[in-house]
């Protein structure tokens, strides 16, 4: 890994933006951290199984979008939950609609999944914007999600758990308790700090593919 560095919700947008304006477009950044989501999912399961990825409208929504893709295309039967509505970003738009091309099912904001028995469920919903409280959709979201866990299924949460603060560690009531974390580039102190450890569970650092000069801009 080439950055060990713990840095706050900011540092890291800056060193994103460094990336881009470098050639590392944010769509490849968003096409590599689904990925590297992806393999850590997939190790953990030597046969496809039954997957729901609850997605945001935001960017950290584009990374399950990839991971859904990614999936299906791997012999997994794949449902994603657009659990605050359609996907409003540019990259995270482009990366939905290549769903279309798959045989994934989509849920609208309104139709909660009711399914049991996931193998797995990935926590996509928000990223290092979150703080505050869930809104009632949030909270209805992450609830699926925990609920799921109880039942059986691994959950995994893209960059962090859903209703967590990146930069504190606050857990907002009902926040996503997750297996596992898969943290991009850079360490946030969320995934360092012992009262977040029972909401992130494993943390991995991965490799997107940021130049190591780009972490010259803080």
């Amino acid at each position: 890994m080439k950055n060990r560095a713990v840095v706050t919700a900011a540092e890291m947008k800056a060193i994103e933006r460094a990336a881009n304006e470098n050639g590392l477009l944010y769509i490849q950044m968003m096409e590599n951290a689904g990925r590297a989501a992806w393999k850590a999912l997939a190790e953990r399961f030597p046969a496809a199984g039954q997957l729901l990825v609850v997605a945001g409208k935001g960017n950290n929504g584009g990374d399950g979008f990839v991971i859904a893709r990614m999936a299906a295309k791997s012999g997994w039967q794949v449902t994603v939950w657009l659990a605050e509505g359609a996907p409003q970003t540019p990259d995270a738009v482009t990366n939905f609609n290549l769903l279309a091309e798959l045989s994934v099912t989509i849920l609208e904001k309104e139709d909660a999944p009711s399914h049991k028995g996931w193998n797995a469920v990935v926590d996509s919903l928000y990223g290092t914007g979150f703080h505050g409280n869930l809104r009632p959709d949030g909270l209805r979201a992450c609830k699926i999600m925990n609920d799921s866990r109880d039942e059986g299924a691994f959950l995994l949460a893209v960059d962090l758990p859903s209703g967590l603060t990146a930069d504190t560690g606050e857990a907002a009531e009902g926040a996503v308790q997750a297996d596992f974390t898969v943290a991009f580039d850079s360490l946030k102190p969320v995934h360092t700090l012992p009262e977040a450890e029972m909401y992130c569970g494993e943390v991995l650092l991965a490799d997107i593919g940021i130049p190591d000069s780009c972490h010259n801009v803080l």
